[in-house]
């Protein structure tokens, strides 16, 4: 009898050792994977060793304005490790209520878009892409986007490092220096 329970004992400390190994995994924005705006994949995992922001936006937004921000953002600090990455989402107001193709084009032609877009993901509620459950694991449930153009920054090592609120715009000096910040640490 005492066999027995040594054994389970072993077996469950090595199941909740390498559960716990495995979690903590799951704290690192590498683990997501979006469907890309051109077709195939976008894997977080392919921006290791960079400063992430990810944005959730809307064409038909009073906050639409800010691609321009993001684009300049994109194009100031790009060179030093940083992706923006635009998530188009209709879950607020029905403000993008665009096919992927016209999304892109709308992006391009308006505000001459060439950072990483995903295709359009739902964001909130129980079926919002698993990113954003992660997200209010890892932060709380009062940082999940509460608009369009919410914006979470992610450190060089995946680890999520901020929440920013619509209001924020790109030009914000907070969530500048943060980027700065995050751009001169290693990952």
């Amino acid at each position: 009898m005492m066999i027995n329970t040594l054994k389970w004992f072993y077996v469950i400390s090595t199941s909740l050792f390498l559960g716990t190994a495995s979690m903590a995994h799951a704290n690192t924005a590498y683990m997501f994977e979006f469907d890309s705006i051109d077709g195939g994949k976008i894997s977080l995992s392919e921006y290791k060793g960079n400063v992430i922001l990810v944005v959730n936006t809307a064409s038909e937004c009073g906050f639409t304005s800010q691609y321009t921000g993001l684009q300049a953002l994109w194009d100031e600090f790009k060179e030093d490790g940083l992706v923006v990455l635009g998530i188009p989402s209709n879950d607020f107001g029905g403000q993008e209520p665009g096919t992927d193709s016209q999304i892109k084009n709308f992006c391009e032609v308006n505000f001459n878009i060439d950072f990483p877009m995903t295709a359009k993901t739902t964001i909130k509620g129980r079926d919002a892409h698993p990113f954003y459950h992660w997200v209010s694991d890892e932060l709380g449930w009062m940082a999940g986007p509460k608009w369009n153009f919410h914006k979470y920054l992610i450190a060089r090592n995946g680890i999520l490092h901020d929440s920013f609120s619509s209001m924020v715009s790109p030009s914000s000096a907070n969530l500048q220096e943060q980027i700065t910040l995050l751009l001169a640490q290693s990952g």
